[in-house]
């Protein structure tokens, strides 16, 4: 299971992480500010959100609300030291699935996840993207272009997925080496450049030069 977690408490952070990692095994994404759990949520795939009220950038409320009003449908399991009743409306309110008062024992946390992944909030990815003739096939793993096949590494094809279904967003460096290569890689920023320009060159051959673009100090974007 996926699960970005969103926590500027850097001891409680690694501590969950680690949990997560370890003793479910689970896949874990970890921000910690507002802002990025609002641009991570949105690019990847993820099964659970871990929300923490408090954070830096947008806290977690705010960005709860702005998740639902874009349309997110992954499960929103809120954390914080608020502990009124009204405080616990506003939380579920806001688009959250599930509340979880700090301080908590790891064990309740993790069965609540386990409650909440039965629920199966988080829509099947489509098998196929279609963008105007070209056709990227997740099942075969194939990028067809007129019917004609682009070769791609698996690398550049997990790049081009991703950008294809963010389409018209900027997606920066730091989320695409998280997604592709993993929190916990020794690849550098350096590597994501690379690829992107291999891949633009063989997308170039099937008249695609101008497809993927170059934010300036941030990262890349996918235009139709």
């Amino acid at each position: 299971m996926n699960i970005l977690l969103a926590e500027d408490d850097l001891q409680l952070g690694e501590l969950i992480s680690f949990m997560l990692k370890k003793k479910e095994g689970y896949k874990v994404d970890w921000v910690m500010e507002g802002s990025d759990a609002y641009d991570y949520a949105l690019a990847a795939h993820y099964e659970i959100l871990i929300l923490d009220w408090m954070m830096p950038n947008g806290d977690g409320v705010e960005v709860c609300r702005r998740l639902r009003k874009k349309g997110y449908s992954g499960a929103i399991l809120m954390l914080t030291a608020k502990d009124t009743v009204q405080n616990r409306i506003e939380g579920l309110d806001s688009g959250a699935d599930d509340y979880l008062i700090k301080p908590f024992e790891i064990e309740e946390l993790l069965a609540r996840l386990r409650a909440l992944s039965r629920r199966n909030y988080a829509p099947i990815k489509e098998e196929e993207i279609h963008l105007l003739d070209m056709i990227l096939n997740r099942t075969s793993q194939t990028v067809l272009q007129d019917d004609q096949e682009i070769q791609l590494s698996p690398r550049e094809f997990q790049l081009l997925d991703l950008l294809l279904q963010n389409r018209g967003q900027v997606l920066p460096r730091e989320l695409i080496l998280d997604r592709i290569w993993g929190y916990d890689t020794d690849v550098s920023i350096k590597t994501i450049d690379a690829t992107v320009k291999l891949l633009r060159k063989k997308l170039g051959q099937f008249g695609k030069h101008d497809m993927i673009q170059s934010i300036r100090g941030v990262g890349y974007k996918c235009e139709n």
